[in-house]
């Protein structure tokens, strides 16, 4: 221990400060005042998180486009096609909580490499399926790797911020939103022409994605072991627990809101297409590709201005902002409804970094189990929906799916119960 008392002869203004060798290397955190990183962004790693988020994306979003594959293969109804959705998305929101709660307690900087072998033998198995039941494993195993990659490469992401939280999580959501429109456009130039048995072409993808996580790994594992972090002081200004169980609920109920409709147009739109204006198939795909390139590009511009203007009014204008487009679609020509589903996918899709921050600033000490919430909770009631939203197309038709699912950014309303957080942590 080292004393340090005022000099002699002077009035001290503080009693004298007991500083212990630990506290030397600990950074100092003030009252109201954000601890100011010393570097900027780790680049190099933001974009590699980034680039494999692309790749896992890239092969997850294969599962729903090469949906009118499987349903003309095997006769399936649009109930099945939901549930297809549902064990993918379920597989996911199960385990993402549990996975980020582990992690909390003890990082595991070698486990993204690992998940990312279930999806290589997810695809593996898909490419290879002949039975309905078998298909339902491999986009589970699908679904298992995303639950692995999600909480640990946001936690990677944060890490390598330097203080711009909602840059770093825009950088890293632009990688999984780009990847997730490239599967429509790869399916339509190889699945569709080579069959089913090319699926297993993309396993490649998932090698490739393994070697970057664990070069990955290798700059993560430092930085855990390097020091225990400090225990997280709340801020005096900060909202009440009840206030952050209810902004909690608000923020995954947005999610949902904003995640059935995306999940609507990623399992449906393609059907709704060929059977309103009798395209084919391929040029379905390719829409379907536009409105999910465009949601990449609202994910991206979405942190930055959070980190600028304040997440909740990022989130009021991206959610409620979208409820006139999704309301016009149903009743708008071809061309219009690609002009709409545009500017549907940049409004809707700038909202998922300010969420996300939001809710790891609101419980920064559960910031892995925050993250699989939302990544994998929210993420799989989407899916559960799609599955209902199946189940309803088979009994009315498509178009009746889109007149309902147009109301659902109306949800936005319920950020008048976000609370005001700390100016630090907008």
């Amino acid at each position: 221990m080292r004393r340090f008392a005022a000099p002699a002869g002077i009035d001290p203004l503080n009693k004298p400060v007991v500083v212990s060798a630990e506290a030397l290397t600990e950074p100092v955190v003030v009252a109201g005042i954000a601890p100011a990183a010393s570097a900027g962004p780790a680049y190099i790693v933001l974009a590699g998180i980034s680039f494999s988020h692309f790749l896992n994306d890239t092969m997850q979003s294969l599962i729903a486009s090469v949906y009118p594959i499987l349903k003309d293969t095997y006769a399936l109804d649009f109930a099945q096609i939901g549930m297809i959705t549902l064990a993918f998305q379920f597989t996911a929101s199960l385990l993402q909580p549990v996975v980020g709660h582990y992690t909390d307690k003890k990082a595991q900087p070698y486990s993204l490499s690992i998940g990312m072998a279930s999806t290589f033998f997810g695809l593996l198995l898909l490419s290879a399926a002949h039975q309905y039941l078998v298909i339902l494993i491999a986009a589970a195993l699908v679904g298992l790797g995303s639950a692995v990659f999600h909480p640990e490469s946001a936690r990677i992401a944060r890490l390598a911020s330097g203080g711009r939280y909602g840059f770093a999580q825009s950088v890293f959501q632009l990688g999984g939103s780009f990847g997730t429109s490239m599967g429509p456009v790869l399916a339509a130039l190889i699945v569709v022409p080579f069959g089913q048995g090319s699926i297993a072409w993309f396993s490649s993808i998932a090698f490739l994605a393994i070697v970057i996580l664990w070069r990955i790994g290798r700059w993560y594992e430092p930085q855990i072991k390097a020091k225990k972090a400090a225990p997280v002081q709340a801020h005096p200004d900060a909202p009440s627990s009840r206030r952050v169980a209810v902004a909690l609920a608000v923020l995954v109920a947005l999610l949902f809101s904003k995640q059935l409709y995306v999940s609507s147009l990623s399992s449906y739109y393609i059907f709704y297409l060929i059977d309103r204006f009798n395209v084919s198939t391929q040029a379905a795909q390719m829409y379907l590709f536009i409105f999910l390139a465009a949601n990449a590009v609202g994910a991206f511009f979405g942190g930055p201005l959070g980190d600028r203007f304040g997440r909740k009014i990022v989130i009021w204008i991206s959610i409620l902002g979208a409820l006139p487009f999704t309301l016009a679609l149903p009743y708008a020509g071809l061309y219009a409804s690609a002009v709409l589903t545009v500017i549907i996918g940049l409004i809707i899709s700038s909202t998922t970094s300010s969420i996300i921050v939001f809710a790891q600033e609101l419980v920064p000490h559960r910031f892995g189990m925050i993250s699989g919430v939302f990544f994998g909770v929210a993420f799989g009631i989407g899916g559960l929906g799609a599955a209902v939203l199946g189940k309803l197309a088979d009994h009315t038709s498509i178009e009746f799916v889109y007149q309902v699912c147009a109301y659902l950014p109306a949800i936005g309303l319920l950020a008048v119960f976000l609370p005001k957080l700390p100016r630090h942590a907008r």
